[in-house]
């Protein structure tokens, strides 16, 4: 595992998940998500769609959360973004949180 890492992120929170004021249903949620990963997929801008799309105040800078080490975010977040190569993106992440989205750029 590496030292650090730099990761963007897109979070969709639902309501009910952790520090939530969502208001859509997980259900919603898990689609939305599923939606924005296609538009990814398909060429659109990662940070343009953080930006418009995150629940996390990191979307205004893109999504972009900075350097962090192992143990810094939660197990489930912590183990994808190690494991992703720089610039590759992670299938939908699941955590007390919601719905992430994440992409390492360093």
């Amino acid at each position: 595992m590496a030292g650090q890492v730099r990761v963007s992120h897109i979070l969709l929170m639902y309501e009910g998940s952790e520090r939530s004021t969502a208001t859509r249903s997980q259900e919603e949620a898990l689609t939305e998500i599923g939606a924005i990963k296609d538009k990814i997929s398909n060429g659109e801008d990662f940070a343009a769609l953080a930006g418009a799309h995150s629940d996390c105040p990191s979307g205004r800078d893109g999504g972009d959360l900075g350097s962090f080490s192992p143990g810094a975010m939660v197990p489930e977040f912590d183990e994808v973004a190690f494991a992703l190569e720089v610039g590759a993106d992670s299938d939908v992440v699941t955590t007390a949180f919601g719905y992430h989205l994440l992409r390492r750029t360093g």
